[in-house]
This record gives structure tokens, C-alpha cells and sequence, in this order.
């Protein structure tokens, strides 16, 4: 197993995502009653050549794990909520072997609900695991800017005094 720059291994879980009606009314609470962060806003995010239940998708939301959708497109962040309301959402799962990874879901009987570009240059996917688990997974294919993008985040993180909780993405 290798690991990533910023200290997680590259084929397990490397994030848990929850949707949010309020993203900085969320990243508050997480802050001042977990000592979170710090948070790293991307304040739209929709993905390049994004397709949903095999359509095209403009779904926009603010991604930062703690997901906020911006519109009412059909998304599979929008699926769970009209399901069961808001709250888990996912796991990401980091992988070299994306297109494997993503047939291995498919053999198993779970339909691909997502995928899309990402600004660091790799692809994501989530699978519909939710018959089995109580979300989805995403796929995150490693590499482009992956290792460095995360592992900013990482070293943020790393003995945070609670200054600048909110930061951007970019």
C-alpha cells in the first residue's frame, strides 16, 4: 500500500462527506463545538464533463465535504436529501486505479450515479453503495494536482491555533 502526500493511504478511505442546508453556519458549529478545521471553501463546484443517472449535470454546490447545493438541479447530493433528509453523504476513497475501480463497483452491482473532471486534473465517481452502506463512495483518481492540493490541507490542519477557520479552495 503506498500513501499519499499528505499522510493517507492511496487505495482506503481518505474523507467522509456530510450535506449541509448552511456551509458556514456548519463549518461554525464544526469549529466552535469539534475544533475543526482549518475549512477550505470552494464556493461552486459542478466538475467538468459532469454526468448524473448518465445525464448531463449542472448541479452547483459548495464542496468541502461539508456539502451546501447552490440549485436545484437533479445531483446525487440532492438524491439523498430528498431520501432521508441531510446529514453522511459518502466516502472518498483515493485510487491510482480509477477506471478499475470503478468496473470492480460495477461487478458488484452498483450503478456509477456520478462522475466528473476535477480542478486538480483527475476524475471522480461515486457509486451507489447505498443498498449495502449508508452512502455512497467516491472514487477520487490520484494524481495531477491531487498530492499537492491535499497536502496543503493537510499541513493547515497540523497544530491549527483556530486562526482563519475559513479559507479558499484555490
Amino acid at each position: 500500500m503506498g500513501l499519499v502526500g499528505f499522510g493517507q493511504p492511496d487505495d482506503g478511505i481518505i474523507q467522509m462527506a456530510y450535506v449541509v442546508e448552511d456551509i458556514q453556519a456548519a463549518m461554525s458549529e464544526w469549529v466552535s463545538g469539534l475544533k475543526v478545521g482549518p475549512w477550505f471553501l470552494l464556493d461552486h463546484f459542478s466538475g467538468e464533463e459532469a454526468v448524473y443517472r448518465a445525464q448531463p449535470s449542472t448541479a452547483d454546490h459548495m464542496n468541502i465535504e461539508l456539502i451546501q447545493l447552490n440549485n436545484d438541479a437533479p445531483s446525487v447530493y440532492r438524491e439523498l436529501i430528498e431520501r432521508r433528509g441531510y446529514g453522511f453523504h459518502h466516502w472518498g476513497r483515493a485510487t491510482w486505479h480509477f477506471d478499475r475501480d470503478v468496473e470492480q463497483y460495477r461487478a458488484a452491482g452498483h450503478e456509477l450515479a456520478f462522475i466528473c473532471r476535477v480542478p486538480s486534473g483527475g476524475r471522480v465517481a461515486y457509486m451507489d453503495t447505498t443498498r449495502e452502506l449508508p452512502g455512497f463512495v467516491e472514487l477520487i483518481e490520484l494524481g495531477g494536482a491531487f498530492e499537492s492540493v491535499f497536502s496543503r490541507f493537510y499541513r493547515a490542519s497540523i497544530d491549527w491555533d483556530g486562526v482563519d477557520p475559513v479559507r479558499s479552495f484555490v
